[in-house]
C-alpha cells in the first residue's frame, strides 16, 4: 500500500501540508483526521487499475459514512455498496446516484426495501429466498420492478479473522451455489423482479489473490448454468475485502487485482462491480491523541491516553493492529508499553506490547483509521463523539462537529412524578 500520511519535516510532522501541532491547537485531542487527496489518489488508483474491464467501483459507505467523504467519492464517479436505510439516506443527502448503489444485507426491513425502489437503486444483493419473496411483493404494490443479485456463498476460506470472513457456508451471508441456482429460476416467474446479477464477499482484511480468483471462478460456473435455463447476467459483483499494511503484511497490488480479472471474465459481456471500503479510506485516516497519564506497575507498563475503545472498536473487537508513532520529543528510554484508554473495561486498549519512548502529554498518532473507526464509535461512558477533520492541502475542513453533552442526552426524559 501507499506510505504514510504522515509526514516529517524537520522536527515537525505533518498530514499534507498541516502541522499536527496546528490541528491540536485549535481542536484538541482526541480527533479523527483524513487526507482528503489519499482518499482521491486511492480510489483513482483503483479505478487506473480496471481501466480494461467494464467496472463499477461501489465504495463500502459502513467502512466511513461522513457526508462529505461520500460526496467526495460521489464527484469522482464512485457507486455505493450500503447495508441500510440510513445509509442509503446518507448517500442521497451526499448527492450521490441512487442508480450507482447495490443494497447488500441479510436483514432488509420493508421500509428499507420500499425506500430503495422508490429512488431506483441499481440493485438488491438477495440474501435469501424470503427477502425475494418480499421485494417481489413490495415492488409490485408499488406497482414497480425492483432490480435484483443474488449473493453466492461460495465457501471460499479469505484466510482472514473469523469475524470479517464472510464467504464460507457456516457464515450468515448470502446463499448456496445450489440454493442460488433454485432462487434464480424462481426470480425468473416474478413479475415485478429483474434479474441483473450475481454478487458475492467472501470477508474484509485479505492479503491473498487466490481466494478472490477462486470465488469469480465459481461465479462464472455458475453464471455458465444459468444462461443454459435462459437467465442471462448483466454484471458480476466480486464484492470488496482488499486488505491494507496494517504492519507491514503484504498485500495485493490494484494491477494484479484487476489482471486476475481480467483474464477470468475477458469476453462474458458482464459489468464488474467492485465494493471496496478499506482500501480507500483506511489509510487516508488517522486519530491524534494524547498521554494522560504513564503508569508503571512491576508486571506491566501503561500509556493512559484520551482516546478509547468507542473511538477505535477493532483492537478490543478483534484484535487489530494499528501503528502508533509517537510525535512528540522525550527523555525517557524505550520500553514495553500497553496503550490504553480510560474506558472502564480491561478491553479498553488501542496497541499492547509496544517499544516505544513515552512520556505524560505526548501525543501520539493512531495510524490507518479512516475506516471502521468513527463508523464503528459510540457513545460508551458517556463519551462524546469526535470531530472529523479533512485534510486538503493547507486547509482544515470541519466535516463533523464533535458532540457536547447536550447532544448525548438529545431525546432522553427524566420521569416526572405523577
Amino acid at each position: 500500500m501507499n506510505s504514510s500520511i504522515l509526514i516529517k519535516k524537520k522536527d515537525k510532522f505533518f498530514v499534507e501540508d498541516v502541522c499536527i501541532e496546528s490541528i491540536i491547537e485549535k481542536f484538541g485531542t482526541p480527533t479523527y483526521i483524513y487526507s482528503k487527496q489519499r482518499i482521491v489518489d486511492n480510489f483513482k488508483n483503483l479505478e487506473s487499475a480496471f481501466k480494461n474491464v467494464d467496472h463499477l467501483i461501489c465504495f463500502a459507505v459502513k467502512a466511513n459514512s461522513n457526508l462529505a467523504i461520500l460526496n467526495l467519492l460521489a464527484k469522482n464517479g464512485a457507486g455505493f455498496d450500503i447495508v441500510s436505510g440510513g445509509e442509503l439516506r446518507r448517500v442521497i443527502a451526499a448527492n450521490g446516484d441512487p442508480k450507482k448503489i447495490v443494497f447488500s444485507g441479510v436483514g432488509k426491513t420493508s421500509e428499507e426495501i420500499k425506500l430503495a425502489i422508490e429512488n431506483n437503486i441499481l440493485a438488491f444483493n438477495i440474501e435469501s429466498e424470503d427477502e425475494l419473496i418480499r421485494i417481489q411483493e413490495i415492488a409490485k404494490s408499488l406497482n414497480k420492478k425492483a432490480s435484483i443479485s443474488i449473493r453466492v456463498n461460495p465457501d471460499v476460506n479469505a484466510n482472514t479473522h473469523p469475524y470479517i470472513s464472510t464467504g464460507l457456508k457456516e457464515n450468515k451471508f448470502g446463499v448456496s451455489e445450489e440454493s442460488a441456482l433454485i432462487l434464480y429460476k424462481k426470480a425468473k416467474t416474478m413479475d415485478s423482479i429483474l434479474i441483473k446479477g450475481i454478487d458475492c464477499h467472501i470477508g474484509s482484511q485479505i492479503t491473498d489473490l487466490k481466494p478472490f480468483e477462486d470465488s469469480v471462478k465459481k461465479l462464472i460456473a455458475l453464471i455458465d448454468k444459468l444462461e443454459l435455463v435462459g437467465i442471462k447476467i448483466k454484471h458480476m459483483d466480486i464484492g470488496g475485502g482488499i486488505g491494507i499494511s496494517y504492519n507491514n503484511e503484504k498485500t495485493i497490488a490494484f494491477d494484479d487485482y484487476a489482471k486476475a480479472v481480467f483474464t477470468l471474465t475477458k469476453g462474458r459481456g458482464f459489468k464488474i462491480l467492485l465494493e471496496p471500503g478499506r482500501v480507500i479510506m483506511a489509510d487516508a485516516g488517522a486519530i491524534l491523541t494524547k498521554v494522560e497519564y504513564v503508569k508503571k506497575t512491576q508486571d506491566k507498563n501503561f500509556a493512559i491516553i484520551d482516546a478509547a475503545m468507542n473511538d477505535l472498536m477493532r483492537p478490543s473487537l478483534y484484535g487489530a493492529f494499528h501503528k502508533i508513532f509517537n510525535t512528540s520529543e522525550t527523555t525517557d528510554k524505550e520500553s514495553v508499553f500497553d496503550i490504553v484508554g480510560p474506558i472502564c473495561e480491561t478491553g479498553d486498549f488501542i496497541g499492547k506490547d509496544r517499544v516505544i519512548s513515552i512520556e505524560p502529554n505526548n501525543i501520539l498518532v493512531i495510524m490507518d483509521t479512516g475506516a471502521y473507526a468513527m463508523s464503528m464509535s459510540s457513545n460508551y461512558n458517556s463519551r462524546p463523539r469526535l470531530y472529523e477533520l479533512m485534510i486538503d492541502k493547507h486547509k482544515i475542513y470541519t466535516i463533523r462537529e464533535k458532540e457536547t453533552f447536550d447532544d448525548l442526552i438529545k431525546g432522553e426524559k427524566v420521569l416526572s412524578e405523577s
